[in-house]
């Protein structure tokens, strides 16, 4: 069978005489949230996928996207399609990795178990699961604080308090976080289904309320303004003339990074799919159009603030306080809402799959989720952005880009190294055909590490941690993500056919 045949290959056997021994014998690496979904668990079609995206697009980083590239001089015709690249880019990784989880049912740790070892798949899984508990801590407080906002609109400002010693915020704004943290609790407790059902009924909901901001500005400004004939700062005498280029790469790979982690953990969602054009065709409508649409948004409404308020205002919970009266409470309610989409899904399923992998006989999903709830309190994320502000968001975005390497090695192994082919009762094996070496594919770790290596520096330089780097390493940084995949899964190519491994039988 070539590699042709296997990619448009539907689905394989998920149950059988071998899995079923494995489930009934207690075994370290299995249990029932890890095991591979059955037939009547793979209910998500591709309007269920689409959904899932839109969900997580529309949200404040990613309306803001638009603008760091506008403020590093692109036209805002530049930034969108910057945008809508990279998501084109990033895209593809996407539905690479989703193939594997569509066809075998399996989590994105258990996948790792291929090519990382039943025991090494833990170290990439918490690399990627430590990122998100990050996110899931400051998107929290995004979302409690919007609640705040509007909870202050209605009673006039009259819930403002002093401010509660060593916690560092008011009683009101602590009540609005743990609210909201408490929300995603009970997604957590119900599990990924009841976020299928929350991003199915608010995507539309969602894209509507962002086309009704647009029709906003319009009418109140009697058009969009003058930013959009604004011309790039990159034209003949503009200030950064014949630097485009400059600009377009370190650009590009953001928004790639910006991604990066879901390009990992995307089989923790298209196992449930029904088929493979279900999640090809769900993420080809649902990821890089909306985020190209929503870029556009934010550049129109941007640009038409400058003619209501007589200043641009890119940041949507800003403009939202702006409104006055009921478009108050309207505006803040969509951003609680888009907040609570994005965070559940991607932030939330990765590190609680990534913990119920440290130890599957003790830690479920749903413990899963609620520890990473907890850190999501035990870091305070108020006093990190207060802090740390746009360095915080600078070493989250960076650190996902340094995880190019891990998607490489996957794609290579599952599609260059096994021809889409895995047995599917030996990734739930201490003994099987992914044990390696006590449970450690030395080959993947190597090229995990040389993989990331060369752009351990730039990334260093970019959070403040060294300086006076060679320009090669600043300008490697630049296209981090892309390096350190096509490095890493170059090296595991050649360490795995020099040991002349033997791919397992398909299952």
């Amino acid at each position: 069978m070539g590699l042709v045949d296997t990619i448009t290959t539907g689905t394989a056997q998920t149950s059988g005489p071998k899995l079923d021994a494995l489930a009934s014998t207690g075994n370290s690496l299995w249990n029932p949230d890890l095991a591979p979904t059955g037939e009547k668990q793979r209910t998500w079609d591709w309007i269920n996928i689409s959904a899932l995206w839109v969900g997580m697009v529309v949200s404040v980083p990613a309306y803001l996207l638009a603008s760091g590239l506008m403020q590093e001089g692109m036209a805002w015709w530049q930034a969108t399609l910057t945008i809508f690249l990279g998501n084109i880019i990033v895209m593809i990784p996407m539905m690479l990795n989703g193939h594997a989880g569509a066809k075998y049912g399996v989590p994105f740790p258990v996948l790792l178990r291929a090519s990382f070892g039943t025991v090494g798949a833990k170290l990439p899984a918490m690399l990627r699961g430590l990122v998100a508990c990050g996110w899931f801590g400051i998107q929290t407080w995004v979302g409690g604080f919007a609640i705040y906002q509007i909870l202050n609109a209605m009673t006039g400002g009259a819930l403002i308090r002093p401010v509660i010693p060593f916690i560092g915020i008011d009683f009101t704004q602590l009540l609005c976080f743990l609210s909201f943290w408490a929300i995603q609790l009970v997604f957590i407790q119900k599990g990924t289904e009841s976020i299928r059902w929350l991003e199915t009924l608010a995507a539309p909901f969602l894209l509507l309320a962002a086309f009704a901001l647009l029709a906003w500005a319009y009418v109140r400004a009697d058009g969009f303004g003058d930013m959009l004939s604004m011309p790039s700062a990159f034209v003949p005498g503009g200030a950064r003339e014949g630097e485009f280029w400059q600009v377009f790469w370190p650009g590009l790979t953001a928004m790639v990074g910006f991604w990066a982690t879901m390009t990992l953990n995307i089989p923790d969602f298209t196992r449930y799919a029904r088929s493979q054009r279900d999640q090809f065709l769900g993420q080809g409508i649902g990821l890089p159009v909306p985020m190209a649409l929503l870029a556009l948004v934010s550049v129109f409404v941007t640009s038409a603030t400058v003619i209501i308020f007589g200043e641009a205002i890119w940041d949507p919970v800003v403009l939202a306080g702006r409104l006055g009266g009921i478009g108050v409470i309207a505006g803040l309610a969509v951003l609680t809402i888009a907040t609570l989409t994005t965070n559940l899904a991607a932030n939330i399923v990765a590190p609680a799959n990534g913990f119920s992998n440290l130890a599957p006989k003790r830690i479920s999903f749903r413990l899963g989720g609620y520890i990473t709830a907890g850190l999501g309190i035990a870091i305070m994320p108020w006093k990190l952005l207060e802090s740390a502000g746009a360095y915080l968001f600078i070493w989250l975005i960076g650190y996902s880009s340094l995880l190019g390497p891990i998607a490489g090695i996957m794609i290579t192994d599952y599609f260059f190294i096994r021809k889409c082919r895995l047995e599917t009762a030996a990734l739930y094996s201490g003994h099987g055909a992914y044990s390696y070496k006590k449970g450690w594919n030395v080959n993947a770790i190597t090229a995990l590490c040389l993989g990331i290596a060369p752009n351990l520096p730039g990334f260093l330089n970019a959070i403040g941690f060294a300086s006076d780097l060679p320009y090669f390493f600043i300008s490697l940084y630049h296209y981090a993500w892309f390096v350190g995949a096509f490095i890493a899964g170059f090296i595991y190519y050649l360490l795995m056919s020099m040991g002349r491994h033997e791919p397992p039988a398909w299952n």
